[in-house]
């Protein structure tokens, strides 16, 4: 379970093919607070830390990962957000967050507005989620909330602090994100089709 805040930005320093899954290497300033069997949600992708180097986790995504998240599309160099687990006896600050990406969103509109960031983002209505202004949205991780909603897309406005301690900062207009939806919207949109 996660919150949502992320709590470091680390870079992809190596990335390793094995058997339809991928190994993925991360320097962060946490490597050294984690321990192996670890929970650590990557862009908002729940994956477990299976090595340790100097300053660096390694964890590996599976086929069904890599074909439903943006993680498959890591680069070498590229920014993750991460955050670690969050504890039972701490506040949670952005909203109840599962780390199980629901699916990905392409940013259609990207607008650097006087002090803060607008972007928009477009998602496949098919698979039955929802938005709702106001509401809670999960983007690469990141607890935000919802300002304009439609059937099929909705927008975020972004503070300066989140701007630049996240791989916001990289997400332009084309840009592939992982989506998370409020959970209780999800049991909602459930029972309602009943």
């Amino acid at each position: 379970m996660f919150t949502g805040i992320i709590e470091t930005l680390g870079k992809v320093i190596h990335l390793q093919p094995h058997q339809g899954n991928l190994h993925i290497t991360v320097a962060s300033a946490m490597a050294g607070e984690l321990k192996i069997d670890q929970s650590v949600a990557h862009n908002g992708v729940c994956l477990t830390v299976i090595a340790l180097g100097d300053g660096s986790h390694t964890v590996t995504a599976i086929a069904e990962t890599l074909n439903k998240t943006n993680i498959g599309s890591l680069a070498v160099g590229d920014l993750v957000n991460l955050e670690r687990c969050m504890q039972l006896n701490a506040r949670l600050d952005g909203h109840i967050v599962q780390g199980h990406v629901d699916q990905i969103a392409t940013c259609t509109v990207y607008k650097e507005l006087a002090g803060s960031w607008e972007y928009t983002f477009e998602y496949d209505a098919t698979s039955g989620n929802v938005t709702v202004e106001k509401g809670s949205i999960c983007i690469n991780g990141i607890s935000l909330t919802v300002v304009n909603s439609g059937s099929n897309y909705f927008s975020v406005a972004i503070i300066p602090y989140t701007y630049m301690h996240t791989n916001l900062q990289q997400v332009r207009a084309g840009s592939i994100v992982n989506l998370e939806f409020d959970i209780i919207g999800k049991y909602v949109a459930r029972l309602m089709a009943r």
